[in-house]
């Protein structure tokens, strides 16, 4: 068992001789795929920047390019404290930069910016994102508030607990619809007890593209571990629902979160692919049928979901739940989708 970190951490440790006790050939190594989802931090104990992202980016998929996604790192130290997420974006636009600059394979790493502006701001938003878009140009891409919320203490995937309700509040509402001034995404990070308060998010918001992180959250923890069968009932007819409106896009990912209820870290070697597309399948295959290859990416959900598996037996996973699609569905899923999204405009080779 891994006891680096306590068992009600949301994060898990990165046991890199763990892992590698796997090791896979890739599977379609010359099929290109956008990594719509993954973070950069610098923490104590944690510890995920550029060589890290570019490490795993070489594991020997053809990942031509990323989204980084709200991390809440590399906050300005100094200045309102409205626009201290606005260095957060500066730091990933200097990866991007980075990346751009070809000296990491030609890969397109940090092509977009998912940033962290507080969306209840009412009219002072705009000076937020006026300032991320002056920091990231073309880069920012969209907007993402810490909104995964439950009431058991424990249900918990961020360190720092969201207020109850947000999805709803008017003032929320009226930031997502600013977003739409600006041609930006929302990401919504939910569990799916809170898909209704989704639901009428993205209904109210009809010209603001919502992406939904992580599947929609089907919980595996608290007072679900024992009920896999009956949250995928409630999540399969929530989704359902959100299917119905188009502006909706769900992130195919996320299931080495501790609260989607896997324990893959509990075991002596680190799962294969083998292992992974059995357990995700479902999910994945309900997901696709429900809203179309074409509304759904594959996603990393890096380096968060690395203390349960490594990239390359990751999409190596991917990979092997999608051998009876049809090669439109698999450009779809790994590339196509997140690269018109997000208006990434990347190449494909």
């Amino acid at each position: 068992m891994n006891k680096d970190k306590p068992l009600n951490s949301p994060l898990l440790a990165i046991r890199p001789n763990w892992l590698a006790m796997i090791q896979e050939e890739i599977l379609w190594p010359a099929l290109p795929i956008i990594d719509p989802h993954h973070h950069l931090w610098d923490r104590p104990g944690s510890r995920y920047m550029l060589h890290e992202l570019a490490a795993d980016l070489g594991a020997g998929h053809n990942i031509v390019g990323t989204v980084f996604v709200q991390s809440r790192s590399m906050y300005r130290r100094n200045g309102p404290e409205l626009c201290k997420p606005v260095g957060e974006v500066e730091f990933a636009n200097g990866v991007g930069a980075c990346f751009a600059s070809g000296i990491y394979e030609n890969r397109w790493g940090c092509a977009g910016i998912v940033a962290g502006a507080d969306l209840t701001l009412g009219r002072r938003l705009h000076d937020v994102i006026g300032q991320m878009k002056q920091a990231a140009g073309i880069r920012l891409k969209g907007i993402r508030n810490s909104t995964a919320w439950h009431e058991s203490p424990e249900v918990r995937s961020n360190p720092i607990q969201p207020p109850s309700g947000l999805l709803s509040s008017s003032r929320f509402l009226d930031g997502v619809r600013t977003l739409a001034e600006y041609d930006l995404c929302l990401d919504i990070w939910a569990y799916h007890t809170q898909l209704s308060e989704v639901y009428e998010l993205a209904k109210a918001c009809p010209q603001v593209q919502v992406v939904l992180d992580h599947l929609g959250g089907p919980l595996g923890v608290g007072p679900y571990e024992k009920a896999r069968q009956a949250v995928f009932e409630e999540w399969r007819k929530s989704m359902q629902k959100l299917a119905t409106l188009p502006n909706i896009t769900i992130k195919l990912g996320g299931f080495g979160l501790k609260v989607m209820g896997h324990r893959y870290f509990e075991s002596d070697l680190p799962p294969s692919s083998e292992q992974l597309a059995r357990d995700w399948r479902p999910y994945i295959e309900t997901l696709v049928e429900m809203f179309g290859a074409d509304r759904c990416m594959f996603e990393s959900n890096f380096p968060v979901d690395k203390g349960m598996y490594s990239y390359g037996v990751m999409w190596n996973a991917f990979k092997k739940i999608c051998t009876a699609c049809t090669p439109q569905q698999i450009s779809d899923l790994f590339f196509n989708t997140a690269n018109r999204i997000y208006s990434l405009d990347l190449p494909k080779d």
